[in-house]
């Protein structure tokens, strides 16, 4: 079937982080892929974001208002008339029932979600691709809204895509460790926990830090880095996730939309939690020993955690048992089967 547009209403920023778009990417570059073309409605946004956007070749268009308020969702069906768009995409925890049901009156609407905090869903779709999501969650949605949960509707980019079937090996004892806490590190934990890793008695110990493009710290993080000599490299913005978590044997990192592309790759990690609702997403990767929980970030010990990390690069069973578990969570395939069900809307097939 040949695409028409999509639209993304979503918002980033140092604070609420960069999440939310960095997920629609994924959408509206499988949605591109088959011959589609996509606009983002951003009220807020960073200088990273909006680069990879146009390097996308997806057209930006400015938000005005307060987000999720009527003047904003009055913008976004206006926007959807004049370009003549096939479905709208709400991802943002500021667009309410109100505000759904406003998008949903004009054009078909998924809302990607993670809590089920709402009274109701007025949403056509609703996506929700954490391992925690249960349709209990929304028992109050609209009788024709169709559910996606779970891991298997992961929205991973581009690159991710392409190294779904890579081998992962798991050496003896490993030594390559990556440190990424999201595209803004809101927490600003980088600064906190890299000096103790830098210093654990590993002998060939090298550390990989990808600071995001909206994280306001680089520069604290790369004076950090320099004591440390070459042990410590650090990336800003970079464009090669995928390449740096197949390179790393173990990854601390954020326990945000970052989980699902480091499950898909297998590669073990140590979550922590930097902001609430981030806290179900460590929980249950930890049970299923698809990750281990590191806490909420504000109450880490970082000697004591750099410690744990040490352990667990001394332990390859343990990372084994973490690889092999997260492969089981994330197949690579989410959007496509995201899409596949958007089609089936447009076809009006159950």
């Amino acid at each position: 079937m040949e695409r028409g547009t999509l639209m993304v209403r979503a918002d980033a920023g140092p604070e609420m982080g960069t999440g939310h778009v960095m997920r629609c990417v994924a959408l509206a570059q499988s949605w591109c892929d088959s011959g589609g073309r996509a606009i983002f409605g951003l009220a807020h946004s960073t200088p990273a974001i909006d680069d990879l956007l146009r390097a996308e070749q997806i057209e930006i268009v400015p938000i005005d208002g307060v987000p999720g308020s009527r003047e904003d969702a009055l913008q976004v069906v206006h926007i959807a008339q004049d370009w003549n768009v096939d479905w709208l995409v709400a991802d943002g925890y500021q667009f309410g029932e109100v505000y759904q049901k406003q998008l949903q009156s004009a054009r078909p609407l998924l809302t990607i979600d993670d809590n089920g905090l709402l009274e109701s869903y007025p949403s056509d779709l609703v996506v929700n691709q954490n391992a925690h999501a249960r349709e209990a969650m929304y028992a109050q949605r609209s009788p024709a809204t169709k559910l996606l949960l779970g891991p298997s509707y992961a929205l991973l980019r581009d690159e991710f895509v392409a190294y779904r079937d890579c081998v992962r090996e798991i050496p003896e004892r490993g030594s390559r460790l990556l440190l990424t806490m999201g595209g803004s590190d809101a927490g600003n934990f980088t600064p906190r926990i890299l000096p103790a890793l830098a210093e654990l008695p590993v002998d060939d110990l090298e550390i990989r830090v990808a600071v995001g493009g909206s994280a306001t710290n680089a520069d604290e993080v790369e004076a950090i880095a320099a004591r440390f000599g070459e042990r410590v490299a650090v990336q800003r913005n970079a464009r090669n996730m995928a390449e740096l978590m197949a390179w790393a044997d173990l990854a601390i990192a954020g326990a945000g939309t970052t989980c699902w592309e480091m499950c898909s790759l297998g590669l073990p990690a140590l979550l922590v939690v930097v902001a609430e609702n981030q806290r179900f997403i460590a929980e249950k990767l930890a049970r299923i020993g698809a990750a281990e929980n590191a806490g909420c970030a504000d109450g880490i010990d970082c000697h004591a955690l750099a410690q744990r990390c040490r352990e667990l690069l001394a332990s390859r069973e343990r990372r084994l048992a973490l690889s092999q578990n997260a492969r089981i969570v994330v197949d690579g395939r989410g959007r496509e089967r995201v899409l596949e069900m958007m089609k089936c809307g447009d076809e009006m097939c159950a």
